[in-house]
């Protein structure tokens, strides 16, 4: 006698793993045809990540429904399969289904995840009816347009749903804007709400890409107050962000204080040392991490900043040291990344010759070159002034990165230090002929920005806004708010901290 089929549906929810047990039972007992235990038993397979086994019994369903095609699309999404969930949701529609808001939204978050622009805007364009007022799918919509960099879009989306906002959504505009580089527009935003463990981590990053450390020091005492300065996360983003602003010490404080510590906590303090200059800080702390309990291993970022530090103060044995150990004690294959590292430590040190003979050992496979290792062998030649070998690499790093304005630059400045000026000259040509742009440098520090605690006028602040994006589509420029006052951020969900001054 076969297990009920109510009994077999909880057990496939419960426990995952026991999918083919289950799958065998619901074939004996010819349950399976039936479209309820089957897409029970396809979305089990999908929690088990068997995305391949849940595709095959979708194939072999004789009869299906909405929402074992809703089933099957959530299995692939879930699963890094967009290419395939948007065939499937082609299948559906030739099947003659029409798709329900969960269709939408899950292949909203299908469009965002490979960045397909096009396909995303069929799904908006789809969801306006279905989806109307559907904060869910606001936020998926959000972010689509900022995973495809349209970060006006996105932000229009936010300010015209007529949905009440929650927490998710002002997470993935605010994240958003931080993520495409437009952190005036989320300081805006993030004055406006109450901030949460995942906005806090976001206002940090926004802070360390600004330097703006009086607004951390804010964040960092909203984090006190709601007690999240326990969380990992948010305790590494404070250790960026104090490292970033140039206060080495107030990281270490953070650092020191952290009730769990992993190796982006070690790595951070590690490289926020070695950006000040303090190699042996950065030495003492990397030795430290054998001993804590339980040990955290470092990784190659960790090395990275390790080599950096050596580097920068001149520490060419230690450094030395480091390179061989990370392979030889921790299984860590050195990256172009370390290379370049190090034969930048060499050349700062005036070992142009073994920084030459590592050099060499890449260039004769031209596939292993990488433009950062021509970089630090050619800024190596400069420093040194070895003209010759400086003439070689230039003709690697054109090889290596022919598009990167900055490469010529690069290669023009060290012709100039040589005195070859027809040659420093040829090079800016090129950059002109070819219609390279160098990235212009960016202000970090952001003096308008300046916390000043205020109570603002949301609905006068939103008018604003708007106005903003209107502004933005008549000329064309950037989106700028314009942020002339000052802003801060309140203790309380009714103050929303925002004062605009004249």
């Amino acid at each position: 006698m076969w297990p009920p089929l109510a009994a077999l549906l909880r057990r496939l929810s419960s426990h995952p793993f026991d999918s083919p047990a289950i799958h065998a039972n619901l074939v004996k007992s010819s349950s399976i045809s039936s479209p309820i235990p089957a897409t029970a038993l396809l979305t089990a397979y999908a929690n088990a990540g068997l995305p391949a086994a849940a595709s095959r019994l979708f194939d072999e369903m004789p009869t299906r429904d909405a929402v074992a095609w809703n089933a099957l699309l959530a299995c692939l999404v879930c699963h890094a399969r967009p290419c395939a969930a948007v065939a499937a949701f082609r299948d559906m529609a030739t099947a003659g289904f029409t798709p329900t808001a969960t269709t939408l939204c899950t292949m909203a978050k299908a469009c965002a995840t490979s960045r397909a622009l096009r396909p995303g805007r069929q799904v908006h364009a789809r969801s306006i009816l279905a989806c109307q007022g559907d904060v869910i799918m606001a936020t998926t919509l959000v972010d689509l347009y900022m995973s495809c960099g349209l970060v006006e879009e996105a932000l229009r989306l936010f300010m015209c749903t007529d949905c009440p906002k929650d927490v998710a959504l002002y997470n993935a505009v605010i994240s958003g804007c931080v993520e495409n580089g437009r952190f005036r527009e989320a300081f805006f935003i993030l004055g406006r709400i109450e901030l949460n463990g995942i906005t806090l981590t976001c206002a940090l990053t926004a802070c360390s890409a600004t330097a703006n450390l009086m607004y951390g020091m804010q964040v960092h005492c909203k984090a006190l107050r709601g007690g999240f300065t326990l969380e990992t996360i948010l305790c590494n983003a404070l250790i960026d962000m104090y490292a970033k602003c140039g206060r080495t010490t107030a990281a270490r404080m953070v650092f020191d204080r952290m009730a769990c510590r992993n190796v982006v906590s070690w790595s951070s303090m590690i490289d926020a040392y070695s950006h000040h200059g303090h190699g042996e800080a950065a030495l003492d702390l990397f030795k430290r991490m054998d001993e804590t309990v339980p040990v955290v291993l470092p990784n190659a970022i960790t090395f990275l900043a390790v080599l950096s530090a050596c580097g920068q103060s001149g520490l060419v044995d230690e450094g030395r040291a480091m390179f061989h150990l990370m392979k030889r004690q921790y299984g860590i294959n050195p990256g172009p990344e370390h290379y370049a590292c190090f034969i930048d430590l060499l050349g700062r040190a005036g070992q142009i010759d073994e920084a030459w003979d590592l050099y060499c050992s890449f260039s004769t496979t031209r596939s292993e070159l990488s433009g950062s290792i021509c970089v630090a062998m050619l800024n190596a030649c400069r420093a040194n002034m070895d003209v010759v070998r400086g003439n070689k690499v230039a003709l690697h790093l054109l090889e290596v990165d022919p598009e990167n304005p900055g490469s010529h630059v690069l290669i023009s400045n060290f012709h100039a230090a040589a005195r070859q000026w027809f040659e420093s000259d040829e090079s800016r040509r090129i950059i002109m002929d070819k219609g390279l742009r160098k990235e212009a440098a960016r202000k970090t520090g952001l003096a308008p920005l300046a916390p000043h605690f205020g109570t603002p006028s949301l609905r006068e602040g939103e008018r604003w806004f708007g106005m903003a994006l209107g502004r933005r589509e008549e000329r064309g420029l950037e989106l700028s708010l314009g942020l002339h006052g000052y802003f801060s951020i309140s203790s309380s969900p009714g103050q929303a901290g925002l004062k605009m001054d004249p």
